[in-house]
């Protein structure tokens, strides 16, 4: 049924300078790694990035690495790469939720960092979206993460944080009290 639906990807954002980008992956299943990252690969080359990889142990080191990696500003953005697959205890559960909350707290952040870690019910399901010539699942992951270099750099470019020309584009918004502090008891 979902290979009837048509999805619609944006076409890959034109970025002004170089752009560096870490691959970060977790090969446990290596066959479905080796398709992600040559979908990933094959999208940053089309955009001109630069890519280096890493490997970890599985899908809970990923969050853990882009964090460490993001901490030392080498990189503009991070892939994030692996497959969980079900199995019969609550471990998938655990591993596909706390991977994913990693990844997105470190988004909320500021890094950029495109989710291609898999969470799938079988081998079958993670071939077919790991494949570089079928849905490229890798291939979206280093996109999302070169449109969010793209959008961040738009935004630096506008008026940096701190500025005068930043402070005065903040609304003040008054929840309670003065905006001084409190006049008196």
């Amino acid at each position: 049924m979902a290979a009837s639906i048509e999805h619609y990807q944006l076409p890959l954002p034109r970025i002004e300078g170089s752009v560096r980008l870490l691959i970060v992956v977790a090969p446990y299943y290596r066959q479905i790694a080796d398709g992600l990252i040559a979908g990933a690969k094959a999208i940053a080359a089309e955009a001109g990035a630069t890519v280096d990889l890493v490997e970890v142990p599985g899908a809970l080191e990923v969050p853990t690495a882009i964090g460490l990696a993001a901490s030392r500003g080498l990189y503009d953005g991070y892939v994030a790469l692996g497959c969980v697959i079900r199995g019969e205890t609550t471990h998938y559960d655990t591993v596909c939720n706390d991977s994913s909350r990693g990844i997105t707290l470190l988004g909320l952040d500021g890094h950029c960092i495109g989710n291609g870690i898999l969470t799938v019910e079988n081998y079958d399901q993670a071939a077919v979206r790991a494949d570089p010539e079928g849905q490229n699942k890798g291939g979206g992951a280093a996109a999302a993460a070169l449109h969010l270099i793209a959008l961040k750099r738009n935004w630096e470019a506008r008026s940096p944080a701190g500025t005068a020309a930043a402070d005065k584009q903040r609304d003040i918004i008054r929840l309670a009290g003065e905006l001084e502090g409190p006049r008196g008891a």
